[in-house]
């Protein structure tokens, strides 16, 4: 009989090319990814993978075993959300996902209104301007600002999410006056080699003005430029958190994404999370000025 409990490693070191690669995707150790691996390989009598100059590469075996695995894989998921779909209590345990920006400024009170009604769900919040996997259960809930929604995922679509640029009142009162016809003289807040920051100042009235720093956090980008350090991308939301902080003279704002509240299709039935879902869209949705700016 085979033992289920290899699948995943099997599956993981497919994926990672490397027993060490695997073990971060299981959150495990290297020895008991081998030992997985290896048992599984001696229940079935076959060689799944082998070595090569890039890693683990899957044998002739291992390649006819992978498609049944997936699909495995996906037949347990699918149970496991059934089975989280029976549980019909105002109770329990919530996934939240969402970034650290929009959690801070604009979801923390929503969150303070929705558990005073209902003390008994408490709520596991991952900060991360990386995306959860709806699909794979690594949240339960999301919230999400994107151009275009794809994967086993339902919600509600709220509203666009303007970005623009910003800068103190004072840096725009100080320098907006003498500079170039294109930018010179003013400073944007860099975030680094990042291709698709580059294109948007390229587009802006200001591609001459100079990028100066390398600062990948959003939030820090918000509190220099309300020091006045220059200017950078924000969400429309900022100024109303922040009245210093200005649209600059000249600029449009970009409303190509969109704000999103999802969760996986299977969890509907879960009165909590669908509880949490129309509580944070209504709750949104009377904040949409703020996005929208």
């Amino acid at each position: 009989m085979v033992d289920w409990k290899s699948l995943p490693a099997f599956l993981a070191v497919a994926r990672a090319g490397s027993l060490r690669g695997a073990a971060e995707q299981l959150d495990g150790t290297h020895a008991t990814v081998r030992r997985q691996v290896e048992g599984l390989e001696a229940q079935l009598g076959v060689q799944l993978f082998r070595r090569s100059a890039g890693g683990l590469e899957l044998s002739a075996a291992g390649r006819k075993l992978l498609p049944q695995a997936l699909e495995a894989e996906a037949s347990l998921r699918q149970g496991f959300n059934a089975v989280r779909g029976l549980d019909s209590e105002a109770a329990g345990r919530i996934r939240l996902s969402a970034d650290p920006m929009t959690a801070h400024f604009l979801l923390a009170p929503v969150l303070g209104e929705f558990l005073s009604l209902y003390p008994d769900i408490h709520i596991d919040m991952n900060l991360s301007y990386a995306i959860d996997s709806i699909e794979k259960l690594e949240a339960d809930v999301s919230i999400r600002h994107v151009r275009d929604l794809t994967g086993d995922a339902v919600g509600r679509k709220l509203f666009p999410l303007s970005i623009g640029v910003f800068a103190s009142r004072s840096y725009i009162d100080g320098h907006l006056h003498d500079a170039g016809p294109r930018g010179e003289g003013l400073t944007w807040l860099g975030y680094g080699e990042v291709p698709e920051l580059q294109a948007m100042i390229a587009a802006s009235p200001f591609p001459r003005a100079a990028v100066r720093h390398a600062i990948p956090d959003p939030a820090m980008h918000m509190h220099l430029a309300r020091a006045g350090t220059g200017m950078t991308f924000l969400a429309a939301w900022v100024q109303s958190v922040f009245p210093e902080l200005q649209r600059v003279p000249g600029t449009a704002l970009d409303q190509s994404r969109s704000t999103w509240v999802l969760m996986h299709g299977d969890l509907r039935r879960v009165q909590r999370v669908r509880l949490f879902v129309d509580f944070l869209y209504e709750s949104l949705l009377e904040r949409r000025a703020d996005f929208i700016g």
